[in-house]
């Protein structure tokens, strides 16, 4: 049995005119409720944004609001028939809100759960409508960012039966969303949105950048989710998955359903490669690609195609599925683009009417040509004629037209933007990459490559350098290595574990230090070497500042430590004494580490001025005013006839001078 929590909004008016009447679906970043507009009597869809509490959190980070509000202008600016519409937007108890139409039917989620995949043509015609309101967004300058299968919803179609998908109405929503909410996470949280991972494009992943291809990728995993009823990847934690698009091409799908025909495999590779430079350059470009694959699709199945049923169940005898051309004569208007933006590459061909009419004027015209002599002669001018301008024609539409792209790849922007200029050809720039081998603002790549075919004046794509990609070494010191490791493979560098050593200062399997050091510029898969603690080692420093260097020698000899030669150095301390040591008082050391002492000189030594036959008293005068301490022998009233320590000996300050007078 199902639990629902009451809903506060359920039956209130928003804005005086927006009557809540029950909620469809709750979702991370909004819920969206079913209302009827009071003041024109219509049902219509309202999407309220998730208020700051909570774990969704965004309707009031930073200036949300006001992008919200740009964004839905722009959404509503977006008319097309394939689009879900927007009407209104304003805010409710602080928290934005969209009104927008509302469509009775199911999403393709729905959908895909209950019947788990779709026969090729229902995938298409699904597909090629999809495409077609993307494309219209993409024309606009909008990139969706999110396309996945509950994002796209699948109308009750218009010749009726529920099953009847080929002719159904499908109609996007969403878009622009989540731009809004990338850009207000951007700024306020540190974070980046990304779509659904099982359909999310590899530059996203890695670069965190979208454009109109990110949602052609998209589009191409929707689609193969279609044909086989499962998403290419799976794995235990999403950021598994991304990664999976990065480092893996998206299977084919006749590999999980035989019998799919290779047009499909085809179709889904063109559009999920993982250079995006190799994939169509809008989602108009692969509904080109769609429509051309779908008129094949029709070709191929007039002789009828057998694939196995779709079962979860046990494995008993069950019904078989023809791939069969179900789809009506003419598409429905709302399943095709406006006709001055349709791709002309996936055009129809005219309609049997026009051609027959075509052919009853040439059958006309023959007649009054054959009527008479000359009718022959005329008959023979105009085949001629005829013929001329179909050679002429072919070898325009089929040669004449088209030149041979030049090569631009390792060119200057400059030199690139010269050459295609004096070729006659427009350049446009897809987003720059690092590249180590080409300087920055070089050409990396181009498209079409070159010598390809291409329209005289055509564009070409270029992708521009941004030189070798150089980043700062993150700085890993005080971490566990299990992080350490993470935070340097995440910034795409090799971990290597050095010789570990004590550290009084980190625990044991902390990180103390990284060869080259933290802040260094690397460079993707360079060598990182990490220097783990072992914790504080065994032996403690004593303090030997103020003991005798012999005394000192002793206990560091008893320690099991090695003393260095000593380094003197003058001081009014004894001579021997020790002044410093190093390692610190305190410090942890292991055995054999090596002990530096600093010992006194003891004090500069000073010269005994001569004082012999100077009268005693006058004597112990000038021996006081240098610091001697005097000692006088005999009569102190008589002559000086010794002293000891002699004229100029040197000795420290404040020596005892013996000095006699007789």
């Amino acid at each position: 049995m199902d639990t629902q929590v009451a809903d506060t909004l359920l039956g209130s008016l928003i804005d005086g005119r927006y009557r809540i009447r029950g909620r469809v679906a709750r979702g991370g970043m909004a819920t969206v409720y079913t209302a009827m507009d009071e003041r024109l009597e219509r049902a219509v869809a309202i999407k309220i944004i998730h208020s700051t509490q909570g774990p969704p959190g965004r309707a009031g980070a930073g200036n949300f609001v006001d992008r919200f509000t740009d964004e839905a202008k722009t959404i509503a600016r977006l008319t097309h028939p394939n689009v879900v519409a927007v009407y209104d937007q304003g805010t409710h108890a602080g928290r934005p809100y969209l009104v927008m139409e509302f469509v009775r039917g199911r999403t393709l989620r729905e959908l895909l759960t209950e019947r788990r995949r779709l026969n090729p043509d229902e995938a298409l015609a699904i597909t090629e409508q999809m495409l077609a309101a993307v494309a219209a967004a993409h024309r606009a300058g909008l990139v969706h960012r999110d396309i996945k299968p509950e994002n796209v919803l699948v109308a009750e179609a218009p010749s009726g039966g529920p099953s009847n998908l080929v002719d159904s109405v499908v109609k996007v929503t969403d878009f622009g969303l989540a731009r809004a909410v990338e850009a207000s996470t951007d700024h306020d949280n540190g974070n980046q949105l990304m779509a659904t991972v099982a359909y999310v494009a590899p530059e996203l992943v890695t670069d965190g950048r979208a454009d109109a291809r990110t949602d052609v990728y998209s589009a191409g995993i929707v689609l193969f989710e279609m044909l086989t009823g499962r998403v290419p990847y799976e794995g235990d934690r999403p950021i598994d998955i991304a990664w999976q698009h990065v480092d893996r091409d998206v299977p084919a799908p006749s590999t999980l359903v035989p019998g799919l025909p290779r047009l499909l495999d085809d179709l889904v590779a063109r559009a999920t490669r993982r250079d995006p430079a190799a994939r169509p350059s809008d989602a108009g470009a692969l509904l080109a690609e769609v429509q051309v694959a779908r008129d094949g699709l029709g070709t191929a199945n007039s002789q009828t195609a057998m694939l196995p049923s779709v079962s979860d169940g046990p494995a008993v005898s069950q019904p078989t599925m023809v791939v069969a051309a179900v789809r009506p004569p003419e598409r429905p208007t709302w399943a095709r683009l406006p006709e001055g933006g349709q791709p002309t590459r996936g055009r129809r061909r005219a309609a049997p009417s026009a051609a027959g009419d075509l052919g009853s004027r040439l059958a006309a015209l023959g007649t009054r040509l054959t009527g008479g002599g000359s009718g022959r002669l005329g008959v023979a001018a105009v085949v001629v004629v005829l013929g001329l301008v179909a050679a002429l024609g072919g070898w325009w539409f089929g040669v004449g037209r088209y030149t041979t792209t030049p090569e631009l790849v390792s060119m200057s922007k400059v030199e690139a933007e010269a050459q295609a200029s004096q070729s006659g050809f427009t350049l446009r720039y897809a987003d720059p990459r690092h590249d180590d081998q080409v300087p920055r603002d070089g050409v990396v790549a181009q498209e079409p490559a070159s010598a390809a075919r291409i329209l005289k004046g055509g564009t070409i794509t270029l992708t521009l350098s941004l030189g070798p990609e150089r980043f700062e070494l993150p700085d890993v010191v005080g971490k566990e290595f299990d992080l350490a490791e993470a935070d340097l493979v995440s910034a795409q560098l090799e971990v290597v574990k050095g010789t570990a050593r004590f550290d009084d200062g980190l625990p044991e399997g902390v990180v103390v230090a990284t060869s080259p050091e933290a802040g260094k510029e690397v460079r993707p898969g360079d060598e990182i070497t990490v220097i783990l603690s072992k914790g504080r080692a065994p032996i403690t420093v004593p303090n030997l500042v103020g003991k005798n260097l012999n005394e000192a020698r002793a206990q560091i000899a008893q320690l099991g430590l090695v003393l260095v030669e000593p380094t003197y150095k003058e001081s009014d301390k004894p001579r021997d004494e020790v002044l410093g040591q190093s390692p610190a008082v305190g410090s942890g050391v292991e055995k054999d580490a090596q002990v530096r002492l600093e010992v006194s000189k003891g004090p500069p030594q000073v010269t005994v001025p001569r004082v012999i036959d100077l009268p005693c008293q006058q004597a112990k005068q000038v021996l006081e005013s240098q610091g001697f301490q005097v000692t006088v022998q005999f009569n102190p009233n008589a002559v000086t006839r010794f002293q000891n320590p002699n004229e100029n000996a040197q000795v420290p300050p404040g020596t005892q001078i013996t000095i006699g007078c007789f």
